[in-house]
């Protein structure tokens, strides 16, 4: 037998191992041939992507519309919601992000929020801090010049002429940012 046949491969060996770099190279052929040009404009879906691949960088501006959007599979929308409920002693009785609050004076109060609440909407109302009615009177808010987490409202009836009187009130504010 001669030196030189000793290190040919047999015919199995060369069948394989041509089979092993088609198969390999398979793969890189179709990465460098197959573009986002040979795709059809929506054939592909969802299930076509690895989960949590796609996000905000990889789309095009304005390429996914409300019309597109699944609403049952969003989560809950986290608004900022602060309320209070204060007696007309200035007590809070109940309420969320509130770090204080004080009367100033007949009819004001000042309700100081954990947070910034200057661009927020602010909601107030006369009524009773547990299950009585309403009561009569109106409520009116206005942002604090001074402190920027604080709201002042203010509680007023009126009197037989229909002007406003300040009097203490107990009253409802909402604050939603």
């Amino acid at each position: 037998m001669s030196r030189k046949r000793k290190f040919l491969p047999s015919p199995a060996m060369a069948v394989a191992l041509i089979a092993l770099f088609v198969a390999l190279g398979g793969g890189a052929y179709a990465a460098i041939v197959v573009t986002g040009g040979n795709v059809k404009n929506g054939s592909l879906t969802g299930v076509d992507f690895k989960k949590r691949s796609l996000h905000g960088s990889k789309l095009r501006v304005d390429s996914v519309g409300g019309d597109v959007v699944k609403e049952s599979t969003l989560g809950p929308v986290q608004a900022l919601a602060h309320q209070a409920v204060v007696t007309g002693a200035g007590v809070l009785a109940r309420g969320r992000g509130v770090s204080s609050v004080v009367r100033t004076a007949a009819g004001r109060y000042q309700v100081v929020f954990d947070r910034d609440v200057r661009g927020c909407v602010y909601t107030a109302t006369v009524g009773d801090v547990g299950a009585a009615g309403p009561g009569t009177g109106t409520a009116s808010v206005a942002s604090n010049a001074v402190n920027a987490n604080a709201v002042n409202v203010r509680t007023v009836t009126y009197n037989a002429s229909g002007n406003p009187v300040d009097e203490n009130r107990a009253f409802h504010l909402s604050v939603s940012c």
